[in-house]
């Protein structure tokens, strides 16, 4: 296993798909490498490749304010993406695109060591919990894969676009509050 300056370092130079083609910036990551909570979504979008961040637009915003709800910031977690480098016109990263990016996500993973992983969207939780997994009705649910306490929630984006499903997210969001209580533990 790399450690994380040569991960991130492998990662900024990589030309494994065709995305790389079309990127402004490799989006590795931000917040805290040593994070007993990652956040893991699909892909960068515009603003994210412009600045070389995850979630700096108006779905980054919004996951700010989600976060803040449950007394977490970016600087306690970590923030990533399934794929590194925006797909065009945001469209779903494609599974030759997921499995060129993997690699690089089951490192981060390996080397954080996270307690809890949350899916922001159905990609990442078809990616990382199951195949066949059903947002609208799976999210908000726990299961354990590997030591790791997993669930997805809806993405930031998804919940700009319907704003009807805000509820079911605040609820999701004392769920993470509740399962950082009782397995975390470092002051949150």
């Amino acid at each position: 296993m790399k450690n994380w300056e040569a991960l991130q370092a492998e990662c900024m130079d990589c030309r494994k798909c065709a995305l790389a083609e079309t990127r402004h910036n490799v989006v590795f990551g931000t917040g805290n490498p040593n994070a007993e909570v990652m956040f893991i979504g699909e892909g960068p979008g515009e603003q994210e490749d412009l600045k070389g961040e995850p979630f700096v637009g108006r779905a980054g915003k919004l996951l700010d304010d989600m976060l803040e709800i449950i007394d977490l910031d970016r600087s306690k977690i970590y923030i990533t993406n399934m794929v590194k480098c925006r797909p065009p016109q945001n469209r779903d990263p494609l599974n030759v695109e997921q499995e060129a990016c993997i690699g690089y996500l089951r490192n981060q993973v390996a080397i954080i060591r996270p307690k809890i992983i949350v899916c922001l969207g159905r990609i990442a939780a078809m990616k990382l919990i199951k195949e066949d997994f059903k947002i609208t009705k799976e999210h908000g649910q726990w299961v354990e894969k590997a030591g790791v306490q997993m669930t997805a929630m809806y993405h930031p984006a998804a919940l700009l676009r319907n704003p009807g499903w805000r509820p079911a997210a605040f609820e999701d969001l004392k769920s993470l509050q509740a399962k950082i209580k009782e397995i975390c533990t470092r002051t949150y």
